[in-house]
């Protein structure tokens, strides 16, 4: 991966280490370790034993690696949602999410402690404004940030940054963890449908018809389904959602039911689509996956003139 290939690179570089070497120390360290650790983690031991320390190490978005507890990175903010508040399990909060980018990539920050999320509802910090973040975790291809995490309004100028997409299609064997991507790619691999409810004010998940922001609501049923495309150049695992998966050319009975699910499968496998999502750390798995917002079928008019140039 190439978030990973970056990431030897820095420690090459900070411990005067060829990159083979780091390589081969990582290797050693899973071996050890029973491959009980992704690459990203036993590289970020081997750093330690190195004595590098990435916690006085300022990084890019693209250098960021999964399970960092203390990353530090400066960027711009392009995107602000607005905050939530939740009650779960009787305890209250408020969550506060952003997108920051810099020349390197784009990723999500994801807010937990109030004097953050208070900064948002006050606008002291809005979209277009530089921040410097600090002590922030890196978990499931985002940035989140604890009480024991810092931010702050940066001077710094960013003349260029990573666009969300350029429209352009791109290779499965180039993206990156923090991208929102479109590729033309076939349906190769198809997993049964899990279910799930979620609420209907919010579209948040709810248990036993409990919505953590609506409290008592009466749910409504969604499916997700996982799939493998392949586009030539690698194979990735993506997961579709809701409404999308209509798309693939099945009823809600043929995505309700698994008996007619089964029956229904096999006539996607092999079919073509244009698919748009975010490129997420799937961090059961440690593994790089899609989770697709939109599909399209194939115009093969466009493909044509395309071809024609």
């Amino acid at each position: 991966m190439d978030n990973y290939n970056q990431l030897l690179d820095k420690i090459a570089r900070l411990g005067n280490v060829s990159k083979d070497e780091i390589e081969r120390k990582v290797e050693a360290k899973r071996a050890k370790l029973s491959g009980l650790v992704s690459k990203e983690g036993a590289a970020q031991i081997v750093a330690a034993e190195l004595g590098i320390n990435f916690e006085k190490e300022r990084l890019k978005i693209s250098e960021l690696a999964q399970g960092m507890k203390k990353a530090h990175v400066v960027g711009k903010i392009v995107e602000i949602s607005p905050v939530r508040s939740y009650n779960k399990n009787g305890k209250e909060g408020k969550i506060g999410k952003m997108v920051i980018a810099d020349e390197s990539g784009r990723i999500g920050a994801v807010l937990w402690d109030t004097n953050h999320i208070v900064l948002i509802e006050t606008d002291k910090i809005k979209a277009g404004d530089v921040v410097d973040i600090s002590n922030a975790m890196v978990r499931n291809g985002e940035l989140h940030l604890s009480s024991f995490s810092d931010m702050r309004l940066s001077n710094e100028k960013f003349e260029n940054i990573a666009s969300e997409s350029s429209g352009e299609m791109k290779k499965i064997k180039d993206l990156k963890i923090g991208e929102k991507v479109k590729l033309r790619a076939f349906i190769v691999q198809s997993f049964e449908p899990r279910y799930f409810e979620v609420c209907p004010e919010c579209g948040k998940k709810a248990v036993d018809g409990q919505c953590v922001i609506h409290g008592k609501v009466t749910s409504k049923k969604r499916a997700l389904l996982s799939v493998v495309v392949d586009d030539g150049s690698a194979s990735m695992r993506g997961v579709i959602f809701g409404e999308n998966i209509q798309m693939l050319g099945l009823t809600d009975e043929e995505i309700f039911s698994l008996e007619k699910f089964m029956e229904k499968k096999n006539s996607i496998l092999g079919e073509e689509f244009i698919f748009t999502g975010n490129v997420k750390n799937n961090i059961l798995y440690n593994t790089i996956e899609l989770n697709f917002d939109k599909i399209e079928p194939v115009n093969l008019d466009e493909l044509i003139k395309e071809m024609q140039g």
